[in-house]
């Protein structure tokens, strides 16, 4: 069961039944002692489908209407429907393509939703007048740029509904008043090239995180509602070249800001006079974020906490007391004691000569002895930070003597914007090299030896298994590469491919010279070469929006037409889903279990130490 969250006088929780596949969502009015209210029980609505995924959930302001999306097919593509929360019924509502949320207006009958044109870019936002045909629904916007997608939500002060039109460089905001629904959306900021600004709403001011002004980490500016342009803004919290300001959430008393330094996050919470403090969590090494908060006029945050061996904590912070509150730590079955793991971060050197993070886990009693497997994990895109978190199916491994060690390469975020920049367009080649040096150290070290390593990634995370086996692949016994983008050339050639368009601000674009020399140089597929390979799995879903089943099945048949070894290469096509893989709980563990079981088979360690 998760932890209730209050938002407008109702507690919401979520709970899982023994045997289950999936969540019964539930809300109790006023306080926690009061009757439980089933809200949907999603294995009734998953019970004839083959795959059900949920999406938004969102209740009117009067709490009577429930809004939510649903995908059946893992495309990630949403049908919108609405259930009466007072009498249970489903209403005859039912909007088709969708992103699968609904931003309501203050006026208890408006929703604002999003649609996906053929290339399943989000593309227009459309309003919807509870009780009408959805064919009648009016266009609010349309991005008309496809390098650009568009949403739009709520701020947490309720009172503005807000437009995004986002590029991975660039973003633009349409606002308007959330007690106006048929209002005309006012333009906040024209967008400009590389000037990436995300805006948050508190009191009578906008909040904006900007890299305006060469500031690469981000600073934070306000502005007063009513006059936008940059003419007005002013700065609260200036740029630093050695932290990185990764989020903003704002209450009605309070800023609280998720800052990244030297790869570590940290919550410092401001307010309104100035005074700032950071969560003290009493741990050296560990991840920290704000949860789900609902509430603005509040002075209680709800926070998470993990580390490599310190399970999921829920905490409630009291922003004026400081005062921190454990709600819940998740559960571990059997006899798990975070005392039997250590964790620890060492550094590798890359050949450009910077310094790249491991953060690595292991049982106790382990022995740098060259001798035990060890699972190096990585993704470097997109600026996506693969933060040291706990994760309980992991023990499965690590209990039968493995290591298991994340990679923070450049293109990921842990170590600030540069980071990022260092990793993309002409400079991903180290992404690669950056994994391929942290291999190399750990063997070095003799966490483990080439002989007992082995490699993972998925997504963006599968291009770089591709492309460092290609480089190196000597260094690996088996390598598992999930719903891997391999055939970047090809795919980012053809604009009508889910996302391609999208993607041009972080591979570059190939129809220009200079790019396509650059990817074909270290795309997967357009290298594979006539030489021994490690074992390797390769996994992929029949209905993946985001990278398509054709991608990883060519590399494999390239691979397997041209490799010189006899190392199993096998191909796994879920028949059921898509990029995210299963739906269900116990349904997602097969999964891991028979990827394991690959890594386990290959190192004989079948059996738990004792």
């Amino acid at each position: 069961m998760s932890v209730p969250f209050i938002e407008n006088g109702y507690y919401y929780i979520t709970r899982f039944e023994e045997g289950k596949e999936h969540p019964i969502h539930t809300r109790k009015k006023g306080d926690l002692h009061a009757s439980r209210e089933i809200m949907l029980d999603v294995n009734d609505l998953a019970k004839d489908y083959g795959y059900y995924q949920l999406g938004g959930r969102a209740v009117s302001h009067d709490n009577k209407i429930l809004a939510f999306g649903e995908d059946t097919l893992s495309r990630r593509i949403y049908r919108l429907r609405f259930k009466n929360l007072e009498t249970g019924v489903m209403l005859e509502d039912v909007i088709e393509n969708t992103t699968g949320s609904a931003i309501w207006g203050n006026d208890y009958k408006t929703v604002f939703y999003t649609r996906k044109d053929e290339a399943l870019r989000p593309f227009k936002i459309f309003r919807h007048i509870l009780g009408t045909n959805p064919s009648d629904d009016v266009e609010i916007y349309h991005e008309i740029d496809e390098t650009f997608n568009t949403t739009v939500y709520k701020t947490t002060s309720k009172k503005y509904i807000v437009i995004g039109s986002y590029a991975t460089l660039s973003n633009e905001y349409r606002i308007l008043d959330a007690d106006n629904p048929q209002g005309e959306f006012k333009l906040f900021l024209a967008r400009e090239p590389k000037h990436e600004h995300f805006i948050a709403h508190g009191r009578d001011r906008f909040y904006i995180r900007t890299n305006w002004d060469n500031a690469t980490n981000f600073r934070l500016m306000e502005t007063h509602e009513d006059s936008t342009d940059k003419a007005s803004w002013r700065e609260i919290v200036p740029h630093r070249p050695d932290v990185l300001l990764d989020d903003v959430d704002v209450f009605k008393d309070y800023l609280v800001l998720s800052e990244r330094v030297n790869g570590l996050t940290q919550l410092s919470v401001r307010d309104l006079q100035g005074n700032d403090h950071f969560i003290d969590f009493a741990e050296e090494t560990f991840t920290a974020y704000t949860g789900i908060n609902r509430e603005y006029a509040t002075e209680v945050l709800r926070v998470g906490f993990s580390s490599l061996t310190t399970p999921t904590t829920t905490y409630d912070y009291n922003m004026r007391t400081r005062e921190l509150t454990m709600l819940k730590q998740e559960e571990i079955v059997g006899d798990f004691s975070s005392d039997n793991y250590s964790s620890e971060r060492i550094y590798a050197t890359a050949p450009d000569g910077v310094k790249i993070p491991i953060s690595l886990v292991y049982r106790k009693g382990f022995v740098k002895d060259g001798s035990h497997p060890l699972l190096l994990y990585g993704y470097g895109s997109y600026g996506i930070s693969v933060d040291p978190t706990f994760n309980s199916a992991r023990l499965s491994l690590i209990d039968r003597d493995f290591v298991f060690a994340i990679a923070h390469i450049r293109g990921g975020q842990e170590m600030g914007r540069q980071w990022y920049e260092d990793g993309k367009f002409f400079k991903k080649k180290n992404t690669f090299t950056d994994f391929i040096a942290c291999a190399e150290h750990v063997a070095y070290e003799k966490y483990t030896s080439h002989d007992n390593l082995f490699a993972m990634g998925g997504s963006a995370g599968g291009l770089l298994m591709g492309a460092v086996v290609n480089q190196a692949a000597d260094l690996f016994k088996g390598v598992i590469a999930a719903v891997p983008f391999v055939d970047v050339v090809t795919t980012m050639l053809d604009d009508s491919i889910p996302l391609t368009t999208g993607e041009y601000d972080e591979w570059g674009n190939p129809n220009l010279a200079d790019y396509y020399t650059y990817i074909k140089s270290y795309s997967p597929y357009d290298n594979v070469k006539a030489k021994n390979y490690p074992a390797m799995l390769i996994t992929t879903g029949l209905h993946d929006s985001q990278v398509q089943y054709w991608e990883p099945a060519k590399w494999v048949a390239k691979l397997r037409d041209m490799k010189t070894d006899k190392n199993p290469l096998l191909l796994h096509i879920n028949m059921d889903t898509g990029h995210g893989g299963a739906s269900g709980r116990f349904a997602r563990h097969k999964e891991t279990a028979m990827e394991y079981a690959f890594f386990l088979d290959l190192a004989g360690k079948g059996a738990l130490v004792d």
